[in-house]
């Protein structure tokens, strides 16, 4: 008898919209993966789910409000790899993300790509290694800014090789200079270089991932010559700390539902986002992993916000 009026609350839910937050301004992917889930989540839940971006301080704005949300299934994160970056990086947060949210379900990923201009005299990881070893100072890896994922990406191959470079952090348009060599190295997804990988504008060296991508066969993996070295930009949904287990569970169902469905895999596919999901609390584990992983590269770097 005192379950029941927990199970009659999940059936119930939800009775009003259910809001996603997004820490980050429309049109990239965070925004639009919440925007096409939300709308196939609204379909199976029998009421409206609203994406709300919440921009700025590297998307620690719209965690902070998640975390600080009533823990009713209402308000819910669009998390993403940079919340654990950010739970090591950024000491006064004001909220805790391992122990104020709630983890609800893994989504996608997205696979990036260690690229060089041409210029860079190295068609492997081995070889830009050895280089930048032979070479100091001479390579310049450029990221959309300091904390930010292909930052720690670098980050992390220099921790695990000791390869030489130099980071280089943009406010604006990289590729300009990359592509002109006045910087040499970046990590990008496969959606936004695949074009000029294909052009020879760019050289892919090796994927983050623990596979290669199907995208790129012919590209190796960077792990397969660094052992270990495995990282992806990743998605998925959590709630505020003390959200009902029975209404996790219900979200949990249907994201599961929504993300097997042929349609929704297109979709990613079309973004260049591969689907990956997790029950919650697979997802859990994962995020505990994650800010592990990228505390120790944080802490190894001296990586401080800007």
């Amino acid at each position: 008898m005192p379950a029941m009026p927990r199970i009659a609350r999940a059936q119930a839910y939800p009775t009003r919209p259910v809001r996603i937050v997004v820490g980050f301004a429309p049109g990239i992917a965070p925004d639009l993966i919440a925007r096409l889930v939300g709308q196939a989540l609204s379909e199976r839940l029998g009421a409206p789910v609203v994406v709300e971006n919440r921009p700025g301080a590297a998307s620690n704005i719209g965690a902070a409000l998640v975390a600080k949300a009533p823990p009713d299934g209402y308000t819910l994160l669009m998390a993403v790899s940079t919340n654990t970056i950010n739970h090591t990086l950024y000491p006064n947060l004001g909220f805790d993300f391992l122990r104020d949210i709630a983890p609800v379900a893994g989504v996608a990923r997205s696979v990036f790509m260690l690229v060089v201009n041409p210029a860079v005299p190295a068609a492997t990881v081995p070889e830009l290694i050895a280089y930048g070893k032979a070479n100091p100072g001479k390579i310049n890896l450029a990221t959309p800014g300091v904390g930010s994922v292909p930052h720690v990406f670098g980050e992390m191959l220099k921790m695990m090789t000791g390869l030489d470079m130099q980071h280089v952090p943009y406010r604006g348009n990289m590729f300009p200079d990359l592509l002109s060599g006045q910087v040499q190295a970046s990590f990008l997804t496969i959606m936004s270089s695949a074009a000029h990988i294909h052009d020879g504008s760019l050289r892919a060296l090796g994927v983050t991932t623990a596979m290669r991508a199907p995208a790129l066969p012919d590209v190796p993996t960077i792990g397969e010559s660094v052992p270990g070295f495995e990282a992806s930009g990743w998605y998925g949904f959590c709630a505020p700390r003390s959200t009902p287990a029975e209404i996790i569970e219900k979200l949990d169902k249907n994201i599961a539902a929504v993300l097997s469905d042929e349609q929704m895999k297109t979709r990613f596919a079309s973004m260049g986002i591969e689907p990956m999901f997790m029950a919650a609390g697979e997802f859990a584990k994962f995020i505990l992993d994650e800010a592990e992983k990228w505390g120790k590269v944080v802490k190894f770097a001296g990586i401080k916000p800007v």
